[in-house]
């Protein structure tokens, strides 16, 4: 295989000894990072990135790609209770077509590689409209088959059939694993339900990606009928056992935070969809305390409604200093592990993406140094600079595996304008065929 030598005035590895190389040199062979340091080597392809800094491709753990079809539909409505969730846009979901979702799956996918995503965790249904999308954006993904099935017997059934058909589809794929999706444990999910989803789950050896403590929905239910938290019934089950993606964690009980913390647990912290749904604040700095795995989410960008990671970086910063009155309490590092390292934990790809390290894969991102935010330089911490000083219109190149996914101000992947008039036509449609299925049933 042919090596490829980057060199970018900066290159941020974030691995376990944060080393910082300047200037910084990256050798790549086919999808892997054979080499880094502070000088060149005297083989390979040579690419001069310049004034740049190189550091590894954000995980986005928590997102719905097909949802930004719906931006702007629910301004003014909180999607983190079920009424909410159901008359807004459960009701637009009923009128949907299969044929609706790629365009917003390809914007979504555009979105995300131009802010710095490198690997995104999904949760939805109709993903054999997803992953074709998915496959040609050229982004690594872990897509949970979003379940719902209300305690209908021939619903759960015909859910989990499609569930299993799916993970089966993507056995072996090189950048594509699947996941089990069921929606919310309890609220949307029944008991029989989540039995069988534990058992699909450990006949493919994958992970629960749900939602978690939005509006103490699962507590309320679990307390009344089994006397205990829902974290504490979920222990009951087994369901602690498995790998669990939980998005939001709005409202676990704190004494319930170290039966997470010594599970294969992480919490996917995701700020401006709780502010934008009116939902609450993560007791981030008491989970990260506790030892759980925390991680950063975009949510669906209906509400959010940005896929940029650096903004949420940001925006959870502050937050947690809102929320704790105290400076800085979610150190900058610990913010940046959360959008690397730690979500590639939570997909259990941590000794592959994450950070930038020899035997690695090629998933990285540069930054352009001479845009705004970074100076002085000899004055600013780079993680602070990361966290709160920049944004994803900072970033000029993505990589995943090997394979240069935006480069030159230009995807190479995807037709963003394309897909963005695709987009704009469906949303017509799913206008007028809401319009006429309300005029039918009114």
């Amino acid at each position: 295989m042919k090596l490829r030598l980057l060199k970018a005035a900066k290159v941020v590895s974030l691995d376990d000894q944060d080393r910082i190389f300047e200037p910084g040199y990256i050798g790549i062979e086919g999808s892997r990072i054979t080499y880094i340091g502070d000088h060149p080597l005297d083989r390979g392809e040579y690419v001069d990135l310049g004034e740049k800094l190189v550091m590894p491709g954000l995980i986005n753990a928590h997102t719905h790609t097909p949802m930004s079809l719906f931006r702007g539909l629910v301004e003014g409505h909180t999607l983190f209770d079920f009424d909410g969730w159901y008359n807004t846009i459960r009701v637009v979901e009923e009128v949907m077509t299969p044929e609706m979702i790629p365009s917003a799956v390809a914007v979504s996918c555009a979105e995300m590689i131009r802010t710095g995503t490198t690997t995104f965790a999904d949760q939805y249904f109709w993903m054999e409209q997803i992953v074709p999308v998915v496959e040609q954006s050229g982004l690594r993904a872990a897509l949970g088959y979003g379940i719902v099935e209300l305690g209908d017997e021939k619903v759960r059934q015909r859910e989990l059939e499609a569930a299993g058909a799916f993970l089966a589809s993507l056995k072996g794929h090189p950048r594509l694993v699947g996941w089990v999706g069921p929606h919310a444990l309890f609220v949307d999910n029944s008991e029989a339900a989540i039995e069988l989803e534990l058992r699909l789950a450990d006949r493919y050896r994958t992970g629960l990606h749900i939602h978690l403590s939005t509006s103490g929905e699962e507590d309320r239910y679990c307390q009344q009928t089994y006397g205990r938290s829902a974290v504490q019934q979920m222990d009951k089950m087994g369901i602690l056992e498995r790998r669990l993606l939980a998005a939001h964690c709005l409202t676990v009980p704190v004494e319930d935070y170290p039966l997470l913390a010594a599970a294969p647990f992480t919490a996917v912290l995701a700020p401006s969809s709780a502010m934008r749904n009116a939902a609450g604040i993560p007791d981030g700095v008491g989970m990260w305390q506790a030892g759980i795995n925390l991680a950063l989410g975009s949510d669906n960008v209906t509400n959010n409604n940005s896929y940029d990671l650096f903004k949420e970086m940001q925006i959870l910063g502050k937050l947690m200093a809102v929320h704790e009155r105290k400076p800085n309490p979610l150190p900058t590092r610990e913010i940046l592990r959360m959008a690397t390292i730690n979500g590639a934990k939570a997909l259990g790809l941590d000794e592959e993406i994450g950070s930038l390290e020899v035997g690695k894969k090629a998933d990285l991102i540069s930054l352009d140094l001479r845009e705004i935010g970074w100076a002085p330089t000899d004055a600013q911490d780079i993680y602070t600079a990361l966290v709160y000083g920049i944004s994803g219109m900072h970033v000029r190149d993505v990589m995943v595996d090997g394979r240069w996914l935006y480069q030159n101000h230009s995807w190479t992947t995807i037709d963003y304008a394309q897909s963005c008039a695709a987009l704009n036509d469906t949303y017509l449609e799913l206008e007028t065929r809401r319009s006429n299925h309300a005029a039918t049933h009114h």
